[in-house]
């Protein structure tokens, strides 16, 4: 089957993704390049700080670091090839390109439900068991979390990403999106699919359908805890500590099943790319905004760290 797929695979990929609204194409160049560059700035400015103020090395912040590396690293894996296809007459992208890019987006993609889902038990744990949440979150447990989450999503991309590159194409190379997705490279295959749509559904389950799962259960009871709070004060800041991971959640998850209930009908699918828009370039500069600008943690940390450098600097250079 290897050879059959090697021979009848194309050297380069055709994405269409807007050439059909050729007119929005400088428009979407404009306002996709605008939120890569937010998503950059902000994802990154999180990390640092993350890193550097000591009053943010908690699971939470671990965790949100976590979350912003892998949005960077999901956006750039997307963004820069759809930024040169709008730009220029060329749609294409090398197989070699496309193959990294399904492998990526699948990695990443996974990556964050269970990221996701483990932030929620963050936030359960210090909610519902306050008195030993640094005793049940501690450092190794937050580690091996964070691994697991990276691993899991690694394994299943492998595996499904590797059984797609394994199909032979006999010769289609026209992509309807703007980036290689793996369910849309099966429909490309002239041969039965079953295994791998089989393979997908049994993935979709334990990294979508699961993860989701669990961040209900745990805010079902962190809402029955919340509620059991007599104090307004009390309730408000248990609120805040949760109201930005809910509000990743809601973008992240009913982006995705937006998506998936839509019938299959020619402009649902291209209403379906818009939301593929959405959730591959606007939730990751959306992310670091939520967090920074609800977040009295970050914002507090962010104004030290600026104060700390520029004081810093400006000592320096009045001794020399």
């Amino acid at each position: 089957m290897m050879e059959i797929a090697n021979v009848s695979s194309p050297e380069v990929f055709v994405l269409l993704g807007f050439s059909a609204r050729p007119s929005l194409e400088t428009v979407l160049f404009i306002v996709v390049l605008s939120f890569y560059m937010v998503s950059i700035l902000g994802n990154g400015i999180i990390i640092l700080v993350s890193h550097m103020d000591v009053h943010l090395h908690t699971p939470m912040y671990f965790f949100l670091a976590n979350l912003s590396f892998l949005d960077i690293s999901f956006t750039t894996s997307i963004v820069p090839q759809l930024l040169a296809n709008l730009w220029g007459p060329q749609k294409t992208i090398s197989y070699g390109g496309c193959v990294v890019q399904f492998y990526i987006s699948h990695w990443l993609g996974a990556t964050e439900c269970v990221l996701l889902a483990t932030m929620s038990y963050d936030r359960y744990a210090a909610i519902c068991r306050p008195l030993h949440y640094t005793v049940i979150m501690h450092p190794q447990l937050c580690l091996g979390l964070a691994l697991a989450s990276w691993l899991g999503g690694l394994t299943t991309s492998m595996v499904g990403s590797t059984l797609t590159m394994l199909l032979p194409l006999c010769g289609n190379n026209c992509i309807d999106h703007f980036f290689c997705e793996m369910p849309l490279i099966m429909q490309l295959a002239c041969v039965d699919t079953s295994l791998n749509e089989m393979e997908m559904y049994l993935a979709s389950f334990v990294f979508v359908v699961l993860p989701l799962g669990l961040i209900l259960v745990s805010y079902g009871h962190i809402a029955r805890a919340v509620l059991k709070i007599r104090s307004a004060k009390g309730r408000r800041k248990a609120f805040n500590t949760c109201s930005s991971h809910v509000a990743v959640v809601s973008l992240f998850y009913g982006s995705i099943i937006f998506m998936y209930l839509q019938p299959a009908k020619s402009t649902s699918h291209e209403q379906g790319k818009f939301i593929a828009l959405f959730y591959t370039v606007v939730t990751p500069a959306l992310n670091p905004l939520i967090y920074t600008l609800r977040n009295t943690e970050v914002k507090s940390a962010l104004r030290h760290t600026v104060l700390e450098n520029c004081c810093g600097s400006a000592g320096k250079l009045a001794q020399i």
